[in-house]
Order: structure tokens, then sequence, then C-alpha cells
């Protein structure tokens, strides 16, 4: 990361950042003490979190055919004219015909 930079995301990080966690000790890929120690990890990590523009996400969400979360991290980072960072094909396309740019 660069100095004096930061991650931009909705207020729905968190939030999101736990139900991966849950889904990967319900897939045995993670044990619960693991689970807490990744989610305590990322609170090291210096994010911004911003309000959503939930009717602008709806929009893209409807456009593309995407559920409402992931629209929420392409609406904020079309917001912020900031790069976009996902491991998701699918958003890293919508974001690319959004004209995000990409980090990969």
């Amino acid at each position: 990361m660069v100095r004096g930079s930061y991650i931009v995301a909705p207020t729905i990080l968190p939030y999101e950042i736990g139900n991966a966690l849950t889904a990967l000790v319900k897939r045995h890929r993670l044990s619960p003490e693991g689970a807490k120690v990744a989610f305590r990890s990322t609170q090291a990590i210096p994010v911004k979190l911003t309000q959503l523009n939930v009717q602008r996400s709806l929009e893209i969400a409807f456009q593309f055919n995407l559920y409402a979360y992931d629209a929420y991290f392409l609406q904020c980072a079309q917001s912020f004219k900031c790069p976009f960072i996902t491991f998701d094909r699918r958003a890293k396309e919508v974001a690319k015909a959004l004209n995000i740019v990409v980090l990969e």
C-alpha cells in the first residue's frame, strides 16, 4: 500500500467478511478459532467505510443481473473513482463495463 492512501469500502464490509469466514468454517476449510484470528487480522487493515448509495447500487444490480451485495462494492468504487479489487470473475467484468479500473 502507498503511504497516505487507504482502502474505501461500503459499511457492509465487516459483515461480508464475517459471512465469508462463517462459510469457510461451515465447509470445514477453517476452524472457528482460525476464523476469529482471520477477522482480527482484517481489522489491522486501514479501511475507510463509507455509506452506500443504495439507489445507484440497485441500478447496477438490475442492469448487470447482480446481487445487491456485489453492486454495493462496485458502486463504492465508481463513486470514489478508485480501483476495484475482487476475485469474482463476474464482478471484474461488470467493473470493466462500468469503466472502473480493476486491480489484478
